[in-house]
C-alpha cells in the first residue's frame, strides 16, 4: 500500500514539523481554514475531501498557547469525523499535560486522563506520541497508543557530534534512572544519576551526586525541560565534582518562563532538544541551544502505522 491515500493536516501555527514530516513522506498538508472570532472562539473548516481517507493530524503544542492548541486540535479531529474520514490519528509529539498522570496529593485531577477522553470524544482513532512523560498514559486510551522513542535519534546524534567514549550518562533525577540506563547500555557506557530534593514545584533545593564522573563529558537526558532549573543546577554538581564539560539532551524543550537567560547564565556547554516543541524563536536568543529533528521517526511511524506494518522497529533503529 501507497502513501497516497494519506491526509496530513496541522493547524495555523507550529507548522515547522508538520512541514518537515510532509517532506519526508512526499506528501503535502491538507489545506486547512482556521479564523478566530473577536472572543478567540475558533472557526475551522477543512479545504478538501478527507472522506473514507486515512487521516493524520499534526499538533505541535509548545508553552504559552497549550490550551489554545489544545482545542484546536479537538476541533479539527471532530471536523474530520463529521467529514466521514476513515481514520483520524492524532500526532502528538509532545503530549499536553503529561506531568499531570496521577493524583498526587488531594483533590488534584488526572488531567492526562481527562485528556485521553476529550480526545477519544472528539472522534480520534488512533495516538502518536514521543517519550510519554509516564508510560502508563497509554492505559488512559481505549484506543491504541505508539509511544515513540528519541533514543535511537539520541544515540545517532551522540557518535557523530560529541566524543562519546570519554563521556558518562548521566540522569538528572532517580526517576530518570531507567532512561539513563537504556541509553548508556545503547552506546556501552557507565551512568551516574543525582539525587534531588525540591523545597516547593520547580525549586530544588539539594542535589546529591551519585556515581563518579571526573574528567568525564557528562551527557544529562532528561524527557523534558520547562523552567531548566534542574539542569543549571545538575551542571554545576557535576563540574563541582570534577567534570570536564556536560551537555544535556533533553526530548521535549519547553523552555517556558526565564529558562532561555538560565540555559545562558549556566555552566551548560550545550542544550540540545528535539523539534517535538517548537524551538525556533529560542535558539535565536542561546548560542547554546540546539536542535535534533525527528521529524523522520514520525514520518515513518505515519507510513508503517498507514501500510499495518510494526511499528516497533522504530524504538531501536533510526530510519
Amino acid at each position: 500500500m501507497s502513501t497516497n491515500s494519506i491526509k496530513l493536516l496541522t493547524g495555523d501555527v507550529h507548522r515547522n514539523l508538520a512541514e518537515l514530516v510532509s517532506k519526508n513522506l512526499g506528501q503535502s498538508l491538507c489545506k486547512v481554514n482556521i479564523n478566530r472570532e473577536s472572543n478567540r472562539e475558533v472557526y475551522l473548516n477543512l479545504g478538501e475531501s478527507v472522506r473514507d481517507e486515512d487521516v493524520y493530524i499534526i499538533c505541535q503544542i509548545g508553552s504559552g498557547d497549550v490550551n489554545d492548541r489544545v482545542f484546536e486540535l479537538l476541533i479539527m479531529i471532530n471536523a474530520c469525523k463529521t467529514a466521514s474520514a476513515r481514520r483520524i490519528t492524532a500526532v502528538l509529539p509532545n503530549f499536553p499535560y503529561a506531568r499531570q498522570d496521577r493524583k498526587d496529593k488531594s483533590r488534584a485531577p488526572i488531567t492526562a486522563k481527562l485528556m485521553a477522553n476529550m480526545l477519544q470524544t472528539a472522534g480520534c482513532n488512533h495516538v502518536i506520541t514521543m517519550d510519554l512523560h509516564a508510560s502508563q498514559i497509554q492505559g488512559f486510551f481505549d484506543v491504541p497508543v505508539d509511544n515513540l522513542y528519541a533514543e535511537p535519534s539520541v544515540v545517532q546524534y551522540l557518535k557523530t557530534n560529541v566524543d562519546y567514549r570519554n563521556s558518562i550518562i548521566v540522569s538528572p533525577d532517580a526517576g530518570g534512572a531507567k532512561r539513563a540506563a537504556s541509553l548508556a547500555d545503547q552506546l556501552d557506557l557507565n551512568f551516574a544519576l543525582i539525587h534531588k530534593e525540591r523545597a516547593r514545584a520547580n525549586e530544588v533545593s539539594k542535589m546529591v551526586l551519585v556515581g563518579d564522573v571526573t574528567g568525564k563529558v557528562c551527557i544529562l537526558v532528561d524527557d523534558m525541560a520547562d523552567t531548566c532549573g534542574t539542569l543549571a543546577k545538575a551542571a554545576d554538581t557535576l563540574l563541582d565534582n570534577g567534570a570536564d564539560s556536560v551537555i544535556a539532551i533533553v526530548t521535549h524543550g519547553i523552555l517556558s518562563g526565564k529558562a532561555i537567560e538560565t540555559i545562558n547564565g549556566s555552566r551548560l556547554h550545550s542544550v540540545v532538544c528535539t523539534n517535538t516543541v517548537p524551538i525556533e524563536d529560542k535558539m535565536e536568543r542561546s548560542p547554546k541551544l540546539k536542535r535534533l529533528d525527528v521529524s523522520n521517526v514520525l514520518a515513518e511511524a505515519i507510513r508503517r502505522l498507514h501500510n499495518g506494518e510494526s511499528v516497533s522497529y522504530l524504538f531501536r533503529h533510526v530510519q
